[in-house]
């Protein structure tokens, strides 16, 4: 009889004999003949030699590299599943053993059950029972002590192997049955919250409050559906620039920790691993992260890449630096629906998630490291679309024989997601905000800057428009940029329409001159007011 050790990412593991009293000992000690006639194979820890048993890569480590694993397990006081974590922690991070030796008591660094998951797979030194090694032997003096306590006991270790694996079977069951209970419950909460009275919208703090942490549970929601993923990768523009990014850069990747804020379907991280990272760490609050650790095992990348559901902000990573960070922050695909959002917005800093991008550098990178994209600007321009503005603003002058003006207050601070035709743009592009994501801090997410449109037709401005363009050149040997702007081809993020109450009348050759503020809803600070100041006009646009 055989039994299958499963992860806790439900990968399957080594096949061990499942012993019982009605198992022989000639069965189990024709089960070690055979594995000897296999050529068991037991890659060292810190170096590539390959050695022929447990026992002896136990003590080669101490006499190669002076680390004694029975002694660390008996110092730190490891159970099970901590000797588990502790290998797969040296496998994974490659760490020395003078490092491992410095360790101080309390303070381990693969605490993190991420490190339950095996490194290598189906590997031999994941299958003993070393606490009770430790015990029997106490420290590894000699091969002649290990190939003896190896040859008296290795049915016992065997049996412990077996007992362990079950609890571990049965631990992941229990976990998988939370799992969808808590699946059930967020449903459950989502419908409340989708069902619940508009008047909440202007309630008590209180009120406010459960609002907020119900507009989180929505937005993160809103990423769980598989056609805003869909979506966000057909975006050739915005997939092959990140792709080539990292494709041509590998020198910038090349045996580098990288963290992915907001790995979504972990397409960036995937692109990082194959760019020769070492180590990739993803990070997602969405449910999409259960479907990204499939794709991930489907790509044999399970032993580069590991991720982690959660909030960046809430959230331990299992280690404490990393070299480079990375993320498509500007990630404005959808919302789920809420009583209290009408229109909905990009113009970059829309969703805030840069916040979360900066709060992981200012925690994470290393010094030295880098986040990219590492530079990005925003910029206006001027539009000249009269049918549009007649559709949408002048409409309400007159509705079937009716006035209806009053309804321009309440359309015209609704700024429009659209994809604009490149015949009616009436200026030259002006930048209005540069940001070093290495350098930026939140305070100068919100911003005033005075802008100055030249114009290039004659004609009647209906609105202003913004985009954004995105640039991968720090440290960069061949430097990628993309651009969201109505002149080059079009992305998921369309650009952002600002639409006038009042054409106003342009020349070509003049300039047209404002100013812009931008800043957080205070309520609700995933969202942005902007406001114009154009002509002595002053006009306040939402974007939620």
């Amino acid at each position: 009889m055989m039994a299958e050790y499963t992860d806790h990412d439900g990968g399957a593991g080594a096949k061990v004999p499942a012993l019982s009293d009605s198992d022989d000992d000639d069965e189990q000690w024709q089960w070690l003949e055979d594995a000897n006639e296999n050529n068991l194979k037991v890659t060292c820890l810190f170096c590539d030699w390959i050695l022929h048993d447990v026992s002896e890569s136990l003590q080669h480590c101490l006499i190669l590299h002076q680390v004694d694993l029975v002694e660390l397990v008996c110092k730190h006081k490891l159970d099970d599943y901590g000797y588990i974590k502790m290998i797969n922690y040296i496998r994974r991070v490659k760490c020395s053993g003078q490092s491992l030796s410095e360790l101080s008591e309390g303070s381990l660094p693969w605490e993190s059950d991420v490190f339950l998951r095996p490194a290598l797979q189906d590997d031999p030194l994941l299958q003993i029972d070393l606490e009770e090694l430790c015990e029997e032997m106490g420290t590894l003096a000699s091969p002649s002590t290990v190939r003896k306590c190896g040859a008296n006991d290795s049915v016992g270790m065997l049996q412990r192997a077996q007992a362990a694996e079950e609890r571990a079977q049965h631990s992941e069951e229990a976990l998988a049955r939370a799992m969808d209970d808590l699946h059930k419950l967020k449903l459950l909460a989502q419908g409340l919250v989708l069902n619940a009275d508009v008047g909440r919208c202007t309630g008590t703090l209180g009120a406010v409050t459960d609002l907020r942490e119900d507009e989180d549970e929505a937005y993160f929601s809103s990423y769980s559906h598989y056609s805003i993923h869909e979506e966000m990768l057909k975006d050739k523009v915005r997939t092959e620039s990140y792709r080539d990014f990292m494709y041509l850069n590998p020198e910038v990747f090349k045996d580098k920790v990288v963290l992915d804020v907001g790995c979504g379907t972990g397409i960036l991280s995937m692109f990082a691993a194959r760019a020769g990272a070492k180590l990739v760490i993803g990070v997602d609050q969405s449910e999409i992260i259960y479907q990204s650790m499939d794709i991930v095992r489907s790509n044999q990348l399970e032993g580069i890449v590991t991720l982690i559901k959660g909030k960046i902000e809430e959230v331990k990573l299992p280690i404490e630096k990393v070299d480079i960070i990375i993320s498509e922050w500007m990630r404005e695909v959808g919302r789920a629906w809420s009583p209290c959002h009408a229109a909905r917005g990009y113009f970059l800093l829309f969703e805030s998630m840069l916040d979360s991008v900066l709060y992981a550098r200012d925690l994470y990178l290393a010094e030295g490291g880098s986040v990219y994209p590492d530079r990005c600007t925003i910029s206006l321009i001027a539009v000249g679309d009269t049918e549009k503005h007649q559709s949408r603003i002048a409409f309400w002058d007159n509705v079937y024989g009716f006035k209806m003006e009053c309804m321009k207050k309440a359309v015209v601070p609704e700024a429009v997601v659209e994809v604009l035709k490149r015949e009616t743009l009436i200026s030259e592009p002006a930048v209005i905000q540069a940001i070093d994501c290495n350098a930026v801090s939140l305070s100068e997410l919100e911003f005033a800057s005075d802008f100055c449109l030249k114009i290039t037709d004659s004609t009647d401005c209906t609105a202003i428009a913004g985009y954004f363009d995105i640039f991968f050149d720090r440290d960069c040997s061949n430097k990628v940029m993309f651009s969201t702007g109505a002149h080059v081809d079009q992305t998921h993020w369309k650009q952002t329409v600002f639409l006038l109450e009042r054409p106003i009348p342009v020349q070509a050759g003049e300039e047209l001159q404002g100013r812009i503020t931008v800043r957080k809803n205070r309520k609700d600070p995933r969202s942005l007011f902007i406001t114009f100041d154009l002509q002595d006009k002053k006009q306040t646009y939402t974007l939620q």
